[in-house]
C-alpha cells in the first residue's frame, strides 16, 4: 500500500508505552500509520491522541502529538500515513 510520510518521532515514553510525534503532515485519529527506522517497523491504527496532555481528533504540520504504541519507538524513526 502506498505512504506519504507525516511525521518523525521526538520522544518516546518507556513507562506509559507513549511516543512523541513532530507532524510535517496531517494526522486523525482512525488513520493507518506505519512507523519505521533502524530497529522499527511498526504498523498501527492511532486510536487516540493528544496535544500538549488535551485529548484531540487531528493534528497538522508543526503539531507535536502523543499516541500510545504497542511497542519501543526511537527518536528519529519516520512515521508514514497508510493511504488506500
Amino acid at each position: 500500500m502506498p505512504e506519504e510520510e507525516v511525521g518523525y518521532v521526538s520522544d518516546f515514553f518507556a513507562h506509559v508505552t507513549v511516543a512523541g510525534i513532530d507532524l510535517t503532515g496531517r494526522l486523525k485519529v482512525g488513520d493507518r500509520i506505519h512507523i519505521r527506522g533502524h530497529t522499527t517497523d511498526i504498523e498501527m491504527e492511532v486510536e487516540s491522541m493528544q496535544i500538549q496532555r488535551a485529548d484531540a481528533t487531528q493534528a497538522g504540520a508543526g503539531d507535536s502529538i502523543g499516541i500510545k504504541v504497542p511497542d519501543r519507538v526511537r527518536k528519529g524513526d519516520k512515521v508514514y500515513k497508510v493511504v488506500e
